[in-house]
C-alpha cells in the first residue's frame, strides 16, 4: 500500500494541492493555482490535478471554507467560495477515484495540524486564527477539535467587527490579511495590488503610511482575539495563514494586542492572557489538517 495522500487546500483567493506522507511531511512542493469561480471550473481544477495520481495515493485529503459536516463531507454555504454551497465534495471525489476522502473546514483543519504536530501541540485550550481571505479558526477544547452544534464553531469572519460607523462590517472584512495588503499596495501606488512581498518590502523599509495601515490591521486582529479570548479563556492563540510566515506579523499583533490592554485596564487587570504564537505550519497546516481529519485524528 502506498504511503503517500494528495492533500488539497481550497481557498477564496488559490487553491493549493500537495503530497504528503502518513506523518505529515512534505513528499513534494505543494502547487498552487488561482481557485476557480463557479462549479464547472472548480472540478475541472480538481479532477485535472486528481487525475495525475491515479494508483498512486492512498486517500485523498480536502480542506475547504464553509460549514462542513465531516460525517457526509457535504460543504454547506462555502464561505468565501458561496458555489460551492451544498457540494458533495467527499462522495463525489470517492465514487471517482475510489479511495478514502475526508472533507474538513479549513480552520478547523489547520487547528487539527497544530494541534497534532505544531504550536497548539499538547495545549489544552488553543485556538488558531486563519489570516488570509477572511478570518478562519479553529478551536482545540479539552485538548480535541471543537466543531460546535451545526459545525460552525470558529467561525471568526462572521463576527462584528468593533466600529460605530455605518455600514456594519464582519471581521471577515476588517481582519483580511489579503485585504490588508492590496489596501496598502494602492496606497504605495505598486502596480500589482496583490503583491504581498513589494507591501512587506516597504514595511521593512520603514514607510510610515504602511507601517500606520499595518498597525491598524494588527488592531483589529488584537480585537478579535480579545473577544474570543472573553468567551473561551485559551491557553494560546496560533497565528496562521500564509502572512504568519512574515516575521514582524505576530510580534506586531503581540503588540497591538498589549496595547490594547492599556487602554482597558479593568480587563487588563482581570482577563488572563493567552499566548500569542506563530503556528508553526503556516500556509501548509490546512494540508497537513485535512490529511489529520482523514487518519482519524479528528474526534469530536
Amino acid at each position: 500500500m502506498t504511503n503517500q495522500y494528495l492533500c488539497f487546500d481550497i481557498g477564496g483567493t488559490n487553491l493549493k494541492a500537495g503530497l504528503l506522507d502518513a506523518n505529515g511531511g512534505q513528499i513534494q512542493p505543494a502547487t498552487s493555482v488561482p481557485m476557480a469561480q463557479d462549479l464547472a471550473a472548480f472540478w475541472q481544477q480538481l479532477f485535472a490535478i486528481a487525475d495525475q495520481y491515479v494508483g498512486q495515493i492512498a486517500g485523498i485529503a480536502v480542506s475547504v471554507p464553509g460549514q462542513v459536516d465531516p460525517q457526509t463531507g457535504i460543504v454547506y454555504h462555502g464561505g468565501a467560495l458561496p458555489f460551492l454551497d451544498q457540494c458533495p465534495l467527499q462522495q463525489t471525489l470517492a465514487m471517482r477515484y475510489q479511495l478514502p476522502v475526508a472533507v474538513e473546514n479549513d480552520g478547523k483543519a489547520a487547528a487539527l495540524a497544530e494541534n497534532w504536530r505544531g504550536s497548539l501541540q499538547g495545549c489544552q485550550n488553543g485556538l488558531v486564527l486563519l489570516l488570509g481571505t477572511g478570518v478562519g479558526g479553529g478551536l482545540i477544547i479539552h485538548n480535541q477539535l471543537y466543531r460546535g452544534s451545526h459545525f460552525q464553531a470558529g467561525e471568526l469572519s462572521m463576527m462584528l467587527a468593533a466600529s460605530t460607523s455605518a455600514p456594519i462590517k464582519i471581521t471577515g472584512q476588517t481582519g483580511s490579511a489579503v485585504g490588508m495588503i492590496s489596501a496598502i499596495a494602492h496606497e504605495l501606488q505598486l502596480p500589482d495590488e496583490h503583491d504581498g512581498r513589494q507591501v512587506f518590502a516597504a514595511l521593512a523599509a520603514g514607510d510610515p503610511k504602511a507601517l500606520e495601515m499595518f498597525n491598524a490591521y494588527g488592531h483589529q486582529v488584537a480585537q478579535i482575539i480579545l473577544n474570543v479570548q472573553a468567551v473561551m479563556d485559551l491557553n494560546v492563540v496560533a497565528i496562521g495563514g500564509g502572512i504568519s510566515a512574515q516575521p514582524s506579523v505576530v510580534p506586531m499583533i503581540q503588540r497591538q494586542y498589549a496595547e490594547l490592554l492599556e487602554q482597558l485596564p479593568m480587563i487588563r487587570d482581570t482577563l488572563s492572557q493567552p499566548q500569542i504564537v506563530a503556528a508553526k505550519f503556516h500556509n501548509q497546516a490546512n494540508l497537513i489538517g485535512a490529511l489529520a481529519a482523514l487518519l482519524g485524528m479528528a474526534t469530536v
